[in-house]
């Protein structure tokens, strides 16, 4: 897959023989991939905020991420297809329009429904940044690529820092509106850039293309959603496990997923391969992906809810407690990339784990020892960045190493786990919080929880793949 792209060296050759400079094509796919992740971040501070101005509960607010991360999973797998078959500049390219003007609607949203269904198309759009863009990389990068998808855990913490900034400074001193409007400039920019220096896509094989596989994507849709309604319901007033709505979800949910994976072990050219999913090596990646690094992301978004509800922060001061978490995942992200060849992945696993694990753990217990909450939770944010930045180079490359042809399906599947993962934690917390009259001493015991099921998790390392230098 690397095609004109040679060996180091700043510049590889486009098709068309014009000099790509691997500089500005890594920048311009930071920039898109930072404004997609300052876009979870930053309308997590706002939570508290719209369930205010849009006169609804903290259930329907928390769908605000979870539709995001929804729309996001449904259409990862999607995305990574239309890049295989459509190329992956035109798939980034697409992506970025659709995200911006998405962004748009969200800011210009009068209801909550209307925002969360509006939050569904934008992560729709956004899905297609991380598999195109990581084969963009792959395609130009040569023998720097395992490097350079490495740094790309940088670029997200860049972004989930500056997103509690941002969405703080604009509830405070603006409108919640503006947390949606800060990503039009900055699509306009990635489009603009992108034209001028991403060399355009190889021609395709002249080969017929097996029919897309609609079926497949119609029924994990289907169970992804309902999973979530029966998940979402249960935080509603009156709920109950016996209830015609839940059950019903659940029912069609099961019946769904199970078709799903029932499907893609007969059809001829299924839109995932079952081995991608759970074959040798890759299942274990996709798990400790979920775990490690999806349960650990909707703990995050919680951080400045918890901080509001248990400790009364304001919403300023709650956003920039991520900005220790954030500055920690930048440093350790650079670091564990820049050294992955002589540690491999199961060092940094390990260790990026045991540190999540501790933060979590801090989190969930009161300031000891005279030191004020806002210190308590900034020093234990910044535990979790520091986990979540040394795992990161290792969780990327992990998969990417078995097989770099499917470059941009993998990167897909990665997302996806790590979604799923985030919905799992924020459907069923904030479900948890909407009944509870003490939510803030309820959230710290989700997160306790969540760091004994990230302990149980790190027994799936050892299946992970080992492996040392480029790839």
């Amino acid at each position: 897959m690397q095609g004109g792209a040679h060996e180091g060296g700043a510049c590889a050759l486009a098709s068309d023989s014009r000099p790509v400079n691997r500089g500005l094509v890594f920048t311009i796919v930071a920039l898109a991939l930072m404004m997609m992740s300052v876009d979870t971040t930053i309308v997590a501070t706002a939570l508290d905020t719209l369930q205010q101005a849009l006169r609804t509960s903290i259930n329907w607010a928390g769908w605000t991420i979870t539709a995001y991360s929804f729309g996001y999973v449904v259409m990862l797998p999607v995305s990574g297809e239309l890049s295989d078959r459509w190329g992956d500049r035109k798939v980034f390219f697409g992506s970025v329009i659709a995200f911006t003007l998405a962004s748009l609607g969200c800011g210009l949203a009068d209801n909550i429904y209307v925002l969360v269904a509006l939050r569904a198309v934008q992560a729709a759009g956004g899905a297609g940044f991380t598999p195109s863009a990581t084969a963009l990389i792959v395609d130009h990068f040569g023998d720097e690529r395992d490097r350079a998808v490495g740094l790309f855990g940088s670029i997200f913490s860049i972004g989930a820092m500056i997103g509690p900034i941002f969405g703080g400074l604009f509830v405070t001193y603006w409108t919640w509106r503006g947390i949606f409007f800060v990503n039009i400039p900055l699509g306009v920019a990635v489009v603009a850039l992108g034209l001028r220096y991403i060399p355009r896509d190889r021609p395709k094989e002249q080969e017929k293309q097996p029919k897309i596989d609609s079926t497949g994507m119609a029924q994990l849709g289907i169970g992804l959603v309902s999973g979530m309604l029966a998940a979402s319901y249960l935080g509603e007033p009156h709920a109950h496990l016996l209830s015609p709505m839940f059950l019903v979800s659940s029912i069609v949910a099961i019946a769904a997923l199970w078709a799903f994976f029932r499907h893609i072990n007969r059809r001829a050219h299924p839109f995932i391969t079952p081995h991608l999913i759970y074959g040798e090596g890759f299942g274990a990646v996709n798990l400790v992906n979920a775990s490690l690094g999806g349960i650990t992301s909707g703990a995050v978004a919680l951080v400045p809810l918890y901080a509001t509800e248990r400790y009364g922060l304001n919403a300023l001061d709650a956003s920039t407690l991520l900005v220790a978490q954030g500055i920690a995942a930048i440093i350790l992200s650079i670091v564990a990339a820049l050294i992955l060849r002589r540690t491999g992945y199961h060092r940094p696993l390990y260790v990026g784990g045991a540190v999540i694990i501790a933060g979590l753990i801090l989190l969930a217990l009161s300031p000891a020892g005279g030191i004020s909450p806002y210190v308590w939770l900034a020093c234990s944010a910044f535990l979790v960045g520091a986990g979540s930045g040394t795992i990161n180079p290792a969780t990327r490359n992990a998969g990417l190493q078995l097989e770099p042809e499917r470059s941009s399906t993998l990167a897909a599947l990665r997302s996806m786990s790590m979604q799923i993962g985030t919905i799992a934690m924020v459907t069923i917390a904030t479900a948890i919080l909407a009944t509870s009259r003490r939510p803030g001493v309820v959230q710290a015991g989700i997160f306790f929880v969540s760091a004994l099921l990230l302990m149980a998790s790190l027994s799936l390392i050892g299946r992970v793949p080992e492996h040392h230098g480029s790839w």
